[in-house]
């Protein structure tokens, strides 16, 4: 603020003194044209060019002249140079004229010094503005990126600074930006101008004067808003093809007052922030009291979930983490970011070992005695589970029911299955082989003796986890190759992978045993609306530069997921957007047998008796 006050400052007495030189010229105009008659003498034209100069740097002010960067000067911002002499001039003429009535100065002196000055303040600042901008930008404005800011708040004016300060800086990443408009829904701020840049819209302009000024990049700067409002506009920023950039939340913002940085901490959007809902909140203190001091075992830890659900276990201080897994480069990997972020702090234990493998899983639980099981193990990919339902079964059901009968058998206090919404209603077979877990889940917690308690949580698809259909998308557009989307209805409920972990360690905290968790996910997303915005994110246009390709339904896929089966029910918890589905009651008699049968079938390598026997015992599977 201080280098826009000096600024103004000495373009004021840049303009004082061209009202002054103006006076002067025009009053020996008029002596050399009518030889002295209607000139004014030295005491006059003194007190009449004082008077002038201080009315003519008002009149500037007033109109706005001095809010401009010379870099933003536009062709009708010289209007308000008009403006502000033609202000400045009938208020000389009127005091004047009341002074010296009847003897007031010729109403010409007025008029050419109106002109003159006029000339000389406008001529002045397109040649200083000329110069400015050949010595401070160096001729590369036009390489500048055109950029809409969206908010016109206190965040757009800390922008502005910064590209206005980096414009010397070649290494600054601001000084790649040129301002160019702002949009904002404050119907009080619409035409207004914030240090030289006009706001030219609110937000439902966004889409229409991107195209007509050209704008290259949006950044995006309403830290504060709430995240419905957040969605609504990234939603008409991601149907430009601009790049767009977010300004993080206002709590998750770094501001140094003497000094705030802002652009340094702008992000590119990410498809999170058009998945439709509000994040999901969770209670900490409720997760740490369960698992300080615990020794907690991540089954799959190396993967998607159960990496994650490693990464957050740890921050809560357990005794110790057990991570098994049968694929060593995963488990390695989360391995590695444990030891360099936690070093001797974390007791870690790695594993490779299969679920599969009872004995194996016996040994384990025999010399680790974990506390906390959290079961994230699991064949997912419905493709290739179609093609080889025996290993759907050996991984996903035996795998469970391995686990979760060592898990009563060695006093676990609480089992955490991870579940799928395909499992509800399943079309498929992997949707099928996870709701026959549920089952063996909700049987231990029916007919269990021990302490244990046994819980399944429920969520849809997990963005960027192996598998998912994101990276596909991503690797499919930079590459240049079309995107493939099953169809072109196809619906699917999203959440982030630290929202799906955080719902499992809730689940946790408020477990009794029997409970299925579910997730309220929101409004489902489509996926070739997920596409199209994911096309835009990298600047491109969706079936112009990248097409859209639609391949038909894979087997046993469907236009869109459940998260609860009709018998289940919804009941509140304590979290709104938490729900827990009634127990549906096993019977023991008719359940076992049906999974010793699918058993055999899989171990025997049996497929069509595996998806027959996988019929008997989950009832509402429906396969064609």
């Amino acid at each position: 603020m201080k280098n826009i006050s000096f600024r103004k400052f000495v373009l004021c007495l840049a303009d004082m003194f061209m009202t002054c030189i103006g006076c002067f010229l025009a009053n020996y105009i008029l002596l050399l044209v009518t030889d002295g008659q209607r000139s004014l003498n030295s005491s006059q034209i003194v007190v009449f060019a004082t008077l002038f100069m201080v009315l003519t740097a008002a009149g500037l002010l007033l109109s706005g002249a001095y809010n401009k960067y010379w870099r933003f000067f536009k062709i009708k911002d010289y209007l308000t140079c008009i403006l502000g002499t033609g202000i400045s001039s009938v208020f000389v003429l009127l005091i004047t004229y009341l002074i010296y009535l009847p003897d007031g100065p010729a109403f010409s002196f007025v008029i050419f010094s109106f002109l003159i000055t006029t000339s000389g303040i406008i001529a002045f600042r397109f040649c200083f503005r000329r110069t400015f901008l050949l010595l401070t930008d160096h001729g590369q404005i036009e390489m500048k990126k055109r950029t809409m800011i969206v908010g016109a708040g206190e965040a757009c004016r800390i922008i502005l600074r910064e590209i206005e300060s980096a414009r010397l800086d070649p290494n600054n990443p601001s000084n790649q930006y040129l301002p160019v408009g702002i949009v904002d829904d404050d119907p009080k701020k619409l035409h207004t101008e914030i240090m030289g840049v006009e706001v030219m819209g609110n937000c439902e302009d966004i889409i229409r004067l991107c195209k007509k000024e050209n704008i290259e990049v949006v950044l995006f700067a309403i830290p504060s808003c709430t995240e419905a409002q957040r969605r609504y506009i990234l939603d008409l920023c991601s149907e430009t093809s601009c790049v767009i950039k977010v300004v993080p939340y206002l709590s998750e913002l770094f501001i140094d007052e003497e000094q705030p940085k802002l652009m340094y901490q702008f992000n590119d959007i990410k498809v999170e922030d058009l998945l439709g809902r509000d994040p999901v909140t969770f209670d900490k203190e409720d997760i740490k009291r369960i698992i300080r001091d615990k020794i907690c075992m991540i089954t799959g830890g190396g993967g998607s979930i159960g990496s994650e659900l490693t990464r957050q276990i740890a921050a809560y201080m357990p005794k110790q983490i057990i991570i098994v897994d049968i694929y060593e480069n995963n488990a390695y990997d989360i391995q590695q970011e444990l030891v360099m972020d936690y070093g001797d702090k974390l007791d870690l234990v790695t594993l490779i070992a299969s679920v599969r493998d009872k004995e194996k899983m016996k040994l384990i639980f025999e010399k680790y005695k974990p506390q906390l099981v959290f079961h994230a193990a699991a064949h997912k990919h419905v493709p290739l589970m179609e093609t080889s339902p025996e290993e759907a079964v050996k991984n996903n059901v035996i795998g469970t029911y391995n686990v979760a009968s060592l898990s009563e058998f060695y006093g676990v206090e609480k089992f955490m299955m991870i579940s799928t919404d395909k499992a509800v209603n399943p079309t498929n077979i992997m949707g099928a082989t996870k709701r026959c877990c549920e089952m063996i889940v909700q049987y231990m917690a029916q007919c269990s003796t021990s302490k244990t308690a046994f819980i399944t949580t429920r969520f849809g698809n997990v963005l960027g986890s192996n598998g998912s259909v994101i990276p596909l998308f991503k690797r499919q557009i930079e590459s240049g190759k079309p995107v493939t989307v099953t169809h072109p209805e196809v619906i699917r409920y999203f959440m982030t992978i630290p929202e799906a972990v955080s719902l499992v360690l809730q689940a946790a905290a408020m477990a009794h045993g029997g409970e299925i968790f579910v997730l309220d996910m929101g409004k489902p997303v489509k996926i070739t609306t997920l596409a199209e915005n994911l096309i835009r994110m990298y600047g491109k246009v969706p079936y112009k530069d990248i097409k859209i390709k639609f391949t038909g339904l894979r087997p046993g896929e469907k236009l869109f997921e459940e998260l609860l089966m009709n018998e289940e029910g919804l009941k509140e918890t304590d979290n709104e957007k938490i729900f827990i589905g009634n127990q549906i009651p096993i019977d023991s008699g008719d359940f076992i047998p049906k999974l010793e049968k699918l058993e055999e079938c899989a171990i025997a390598n049996e497929p069509e008796e595996t998806v027959k026997a996988l019929h008997a015992i989950v009832p509402t599977f429906v396969h064609e």
